[in-house]
C-alpha cells in the first residue's frame, strides 16, 4: 500500500490523500487550498494526480477545504464514484455551485489587471457546468452501513460530529485478495484497517451527534490535528459569553458583526441565539443572516433530522418549536438589495454573514461600513488561516484593508472558541485514546506545525502511539 499526501500537509486546507492498493487508486477528500491568493491560486491548479486513473473518491464532509476541488477533478477526466453521506451530498450541491461562482468572480477580477498589463488571461479553476457533471457522480451511503466500494475495499462511515453529514472513513482493506468469493470476505488476502478521521468534532455541541468512538482501532490512522495544541472554552460558557457580547454591544448602541462559515457555524449561532431569545436573556434586537449560501444550507439542515442529536430533537418535539433555525426577531436576507439595506441601519442589530475568514462574501461590505466604529463588535467564532483578513483582525492590526482600502480597526474584537466544530487537544486525545488497537502507522494532517507537533508528542507520551509521521506536501509512504 502506498499513501501520498497531496494536501492538508503542514496546513489545514486542501485535504487530499491518495491510497494505492491492489492496483487501485482511491482518493480521500478533494479540497481546495485556501489562504494567500497567489499561493492558493497556484496550488489549486497544480495536478495532484492523474484524474483519469482514479478509481473512486471518498469524501469525509462538505466543507470546501475537503470538497472544493471535486469539480476540477471531474473536469480533468475523473469518472468514478464520489462516495459520501446523504447529507454531505445535499450540502455539496449548493456549496460547490457557490464555489464555482467564486472561482468565476476571482478570475474575472484577476483578469482585469492582467488584461491591462497585456498578460495571458486565466480561466476559472472550474465552472458551474463542471459542478453539474460532478453531482451526477455522487453516491450517498448512510453511517454504519458497510459497503464494498472497490474489490477488496470495504467502506464504513461513522459519525465525526463536525458538521451535518460529516464522517470518519473506515476502510477494511484485503490486500492481494483472490477473486470476489461470492462477495464474501473469507479467502481474501491480508486484512488491514485504515481510518481517516476527516475533521473530528466535539462532544456536547448542539444540533449534530457526538463523534463516534472507534474502539476496535486501526492499523493505519490518518488524523486531523487542527487544535492539537490548545483547549477550547466549554460550549455552555460560550453561550453565556455570546449572551454578554450581544447585550454589551446593544447597550453601546452598536451592531454585532459575526463572520461565520455558512455551513455549520451559522446554524450553531442561530440555534444558540434562538435559545437566548426564548429565555429572555437578550433584548429583542433584530438578527439577520445575510448569506445566500447559509440560507440554502439551513434549508438542507431541516431536511436531515436523522443527523440531529438528542438535545435539538427534544427542543423540536417537546418545546413545540418545529423550526430551531427560525424565530420572531430572525430574518434571512433574500436579495442584494436586502443586504445593502443593512448598511443603513442606525439601531443595534446582529448580522451573521459569510465568509468566516472574511476573505469574500457580504461580510466585507458590513466590515467596510462598521469596522471603524468603536460601538460595534466583531465576533470571531472560528479558526482564521494565515494571511486572511480574519487573522489580521484577530491579531489586532491597527488598520485593515477591505476592498483595497485601508480602514482603522476600532470596533471591539471578541473571540469565542467554544463554537468551534473541531475537537481541541483533549478531544483529539480522547478520540484516539478510545482505540483499543493502537495503529502501527499514524499520519497527522490538517494542522499547522505547532499544533501537529504538539499532538504527535501527546499521542506518543500519553497514549503510547508509535511510528507517528507528519507528512510534507506530496510526500509518499510505502506501508
Amino acid at each position: 500500500m502506498k499513501i501520498t499526501f497531496f494536501g492538508a500537509a503542514g496546513t489545514v486546507t486542501g485535504s487530499q490523500h491518495l491510497i494505492e492498493v491492489n492496483g487501485q487508486r482511491l482518493l480521500l477528500d478533494c479540497g481546495l487550498f485556501q489562504g494567500k491568493r497567489k499561493e492558493s491560486f497556484e496550488l489549486n491548479r497544480r495536478g495532484f494526480c492523474d484524474a483519469r486513473s482514479l478509481d473512486a473518491l471518498i469524501l469525509s464532509h462538505a466543507h470546501i477545504d475537503h470538497s472544493g476541488n471535486i469539480p476540477c477533478l471531474v473536469k480533468n477526466g475523473f469518472t468514478g464514484d464520489i462516495i459520501c453521506t446523504p447529507a454531505t451530498r445535499d450540502l455539496c450541491a449548493i456549496m460547490l455551485m457557490d464555489s464555482a461562482h467564486i472561482q468565476e468572480q476571482d478570475v474575472q477580477f484577476v483578469n482585469k489587471q492582467r488584461a491591462k498589463n497585456g498578460q495571458h488571461l486565466f480561466e476559472p479553476l472550474y465552472e458551474k457546468e463542471d459542478v453539474v457533471r460532478a453531482m451526477g457522480q455522487f453516491i450517498g451511503i448512510s453511517p454504519k452501513r458497510q459497503k464494498e466500494i472497490l474489490p477488496g475495499i470495504y467502506l464504513t462511515f461513522t459519525e465525526a460530529g463536525h458538521m451535518l453529514g460529516s464522517a470518519n472513513v473506515v476502510l477494511d482493506i484485503y490486500e492481494d485478495g483472490a477473486g470476489d468469493n461470492g462477495g464474501e470476505k473469507e479467502g481474501r488476502g491480508r486484512h488491514r484497517r485504515l481510518i481517516f478521521s476527516g475533521d473530528i468534532g466535539r462532544p456536547g455541541i448542539p444540533i449534530i451527534r457526538d463523534p463516534a468512538q472507534l474502539s476496535e482501532g486501526a492499523d493505519i490512522l490518518i488524523m486531523e490535528s487542527t487544535y492539537g495544541h490548545r483547549s477550547h472554552q466549554p460550549y455552555p460558557d460560550s453561550e453565556r459569553e455570546l449572551e454578554r457580547i450581544v447585550n454589551e454591544t446593544y447597550q453601546r448602541g452598536g451592531c454585532l458583526l459575526i463572520p461565520a462559515f455558512a455551513v455549520g457555524r451559522t446554524q450553531q449561532l442561530v440555534y444558540a441565539l434562538h435559545k437566548l431569545y426564548l429565555d429572555n436573556a437578550i433584548p429583542e434586537v433584530p438578527i439577520y443572516v445575510d448569506s445566500p449560501l447559509a440560507t440554502r444550507a439551513t434549508d438542507i439542515y431541516r431536511l436531515h433530522p436523522e443527523a440531529y442529536d438528542r438535545e435539538i430533537r427534544d427542543f423540536i418535539l417537546k418545546g413545540n418549536h418545529d423550526n430551531p433555525f427560525g424565530f420572531d426577531t430572525l430574518r434571512y436576507t433574500q436579495s442584494v438589495g436586502d443586504s445593502k439595506q443593512l448598511n443603513a441601519l442606525k439601531k443595534p442589530a446582529v448580522i451573521i454573514s459569510a465568509s468566516g475568514m472574511m476573505e469574500g462574501g457580504r461580510i466585507l461590505h458590513h466590515l467596510r461600513n462598521r469596522v471603524s466604529d468603536p460601538r460595534n463588535t466583531i465576533l470571531v467564532t472560528g479558526w482564521q488561516a494565515p494571511n486572511t483578513l480574519g487573522r489580521k483582525i484577530v491579531e489586532g492590526q491597527e488598520t485593515v484593508k477591505v476592498f483595497g482600502e485601508e480602514f482603522p480597526l476600532q470596533a471591539k474584537v471578541e473571540q469565542l472558541t467554544g463554537f468551534s466544530g473541531h475537537a481541541d487537544r483533549e478531544g483529539l486525545l480522547a478520540w484516539a485514546g478510545a482505540m483499543e488497537k493502537k495503529p502501527s502507522h499514524t499520519f497527522l494532517v490538517h494542522g499547522e506545525a505547532e499544533a501537529t507537533q504538539a499532538l504527535a508528542s501527546a499521542l506518543q507520551e500519553e497514549l503510547g502511539f508509535s511510528n507517528i509521521e507528519i507528512p510534507e506536501l506530496y510526500q509518499e509512504f510505502d506501508i
